[in-house]
């Protein structure tokens, strides 16, 4: 169905705080009267992008600039007013076509889940891209997961893990709700390949798009479950490790290699680059 062509008069009374959410930009700090944004125009440490809610404008302090819904759209997506309007227009329907379903986490994280849907949303497509990771791929593996934070919503890329918590990375966020657990996704193989995060697993599946029918993933969401891994590995032939090449992801592949013969560091894949996303970002 051909979406409803939106007027500049109803682009301006669009709220520019759920405009620049559906960017992918989340506020640092937030009250009823405004909100204070990291610039989405250029790079800052300490926020200077302001918001008022009551008069629904916004004003960057950093380059003296400022003005409306339709203003801010042009200047972050460096569009024409008419490709502001239809980036709007999104933002209006709000579609929610595509949800899956909707769950509560524990609050022990600070994270709450609000909504969780296939990966569809233009900043997270966006960020994907910049991490070279196939679409399909990040689908198969991965879901947008929408969250409040205390009073602050956010959206992620997630990570379901074997306790039914999330990790969670979008360009400006990593963290995880609880509980935090590894993530093990069986495809009754005799071949396990085992990864330090959720872009390692993107990362080499985008690489090898027919590997996640071939082979089991064990993903350790965390250094902290070396030794939780140890449990699944007697069942496997052969244990691939495709783990950091920092201090700790070092560390935990000598651990891996003298605690099971049928380990095998397969590092020198991407001996160059700290793990296998920084390789394939470097690749053409």
């Amino acid at each position: 169905m051909k979406r409803k062509k939106l007027s500049c008069e109803s682009a301006r009374k669009i709220s520019i705080v759920k405009a620049l959410g559906f960017l992918g930009h989340l506020p640092t700090r937030n009250s009823e009267k405004e909100a204070w944004f990291l610039s989405p125009l250029r790079s800052e440490t300490q926020a200077s992008f302001k918001v008022s809610k009551i008069l629904n404008c916004w004003y960057d302090h950093g380059i003296g600039k400022g003005g409306n819904c339709i203003d801010m759209v042009c200047e972050l997506s460096r569009v024409s007013v008419s490709g502001a309007l239809e980036i709007l227009a999104q933002v209006s329907t709000g579609n929610d076509n595509n949800i899956i379903r909707e769950e509560n986490n524990s609050k022990e994280s600070g994270i709450e889940i609000k909504k969780v849907q296939f990966i569809q949303h233009p900043a997270l497509l966006q960020y994907l891209n910049k991490r070279k990771i196939s679409r399909t791929v990040a689908n198969t593996f991965c879901r947008e997961v929408h969250y409040t934070i205390n009073d602050k919503y956010g959206f992620s890329i997630g990570l379901k893990n074997n306790s039914a918590g999330w990790e969670l990375r979008n360009t400006y966020f990593k963290s995880s709700s609880s509980p935090k657990d590894l993530t093990y996704i069986k495809n009754e193989s005799q071949h396990l390949i085992v990864l330090e995060g959720m872009f390692d697993l993107l990362s080499l599946n985008t690489i090898y798009p027919n590997l996640k029918r071939e082979t089991d993933f064990l993903i350790l969401n965390s250094i902290a479950f070396t030794n939780k891994a140890l449990v699944h590995f007697d069942q496997y032939n052969a244990i691939e490790l495709y783990l950091d090449q920092d201090k700790a992801g070092r560390k935990a592949t000598a651990f891996f290699l003298n605690q099971n013969p049928n380990c095998i560091d397969k590092s020198s894949f991407y001996k160059a680059e700290k793990d296998l996303n920084d390789w394939l970002m470097k690749t053409d």
